[in-house]
């Protein structure tokens, strides 16, 4: 009897263990924190902190900075021309900014692309070239000015000016945050209110203005503090004339080459906490308006 022999058939290959390292989701967790840090690390350095050195120069003394700047020839007159000037353009771009944006919006005519592009013309040119524009425009030796002043209105070295470049530079804040919102807007509301019989003023007051209130708002306060800071344009066409046409940003400016450092810090960092205020009041009203219901 022959002997059996057996034969043991091979083993398959055990799979290779992986080599010991960072999983996948521990590389996507760094690479996130690693973005993050980078983006506050950029925003520290060009914005905190510059604000908390203008903010620790000008309150470095407590109430007594503020007082002996608020005791700096014209500083009281320069704030309040600055917020009156300020509030009175918010309004002003407000309902006109408002007009232009529903215009762009919802009416369709030959130039129109060419007039939306004008809406951002004055982002694109400096403000300096703007208060030239102006003074070229209503100088007393051009026609427009010299028919004006002949009429008693003056624009050049008078607050008239400031107006005017204050609405010039903040008119394309009030126009881009509004149109977004009429953009956003489901027309079937306004057809059915024409289609009852509305015209198109109860139209836009009773339909589309609802709507529009938060972005309005939040347009205007950006127009606001961005006039509280605008110097290029207001120190070429105001003139400077201390208690008259002295703005705030042009007093600072003063204050610096008079050596003056803690009085102008001073005053930067009470413009600086307005328009703060104003900034965390706007995101709050449109991020109410971009959350999903």
């Amino acid at each position: 009897m022959s002997a059996q022999v057996l034969t043991r058939e091979p083993e398959a290959p055990r799979p290779a263990k992986p080599a010991a390292g960072p999983s996948p989701r521990t590389g996507v967790d760094l690479g996130r924190w690693g973005l993050r840090s980078l983006a506050f690390l950029y925003l520290g350095v060009m914005v905190a902190v510059p604000l908390a050195a203008v903010v620790q120069k000008g309150f470095g003394g407590g109430l007594a900075s503020v007082r002996d700047a608020l005791s700096q020839l014209g500083a009281r007159q320069a704030l309040i021309l600055t917020i009156e000037m300020a509030g009175a353009v918010a309004v002003i771009n407000a309902c006109f900014g408002t007009l232009l944006a529903y215009v762009l919006t919802r009416y369709r005519f030959p130039g129109r692309r060419l007039l939306s592009g004008m809406v951002d013309i004055p982002f694109a040119i400096p403000t300096l070239v703007t208060g030239v524009m102006l003074v070229a425009l209503y100088g007393p030796h051009s026609p427009i000015g010299a028919f004006l002043v002949r009429h008693g209105v003056h624009v050049i070295f008078a607050r008239l000016g400031i107006l005017i470049a204050l609405l010039f530079v903040t008119l394309p804040l009030v126009v881009r945050t509004v149109q977004p919102v009429l953009l956003e807007m489901d027309r079937a509301e306004e057809e059915a209110a024409r289609s009852l019989g509305a015209g198109r003023v109860a139209t836009f007051r009773r339909v589309v203005l609802p709507h529009l209130r938060a972005g309005i708002v939040a347009g205007g306060l950006l127009a606001f503090a961005r006039a509280l800071s605008e110097f290029g344009a207001v120190v070429i066409v105001s003139g400077n004339i201390i208690g008259k046409t002295l703005t705030a940003p042009v007093l600072i400016a003063q204050l610096i080459t008079g050596f003056k450092p803690e009085a102008a810090a001073a005053i930067g960092a009470m413009l600086f906490g307005l328009s703060f205020v104003l900034v965390l009041v706007v995101e709050r009203l449109t991020g109410r308006r971009e959350r999903p219901a």
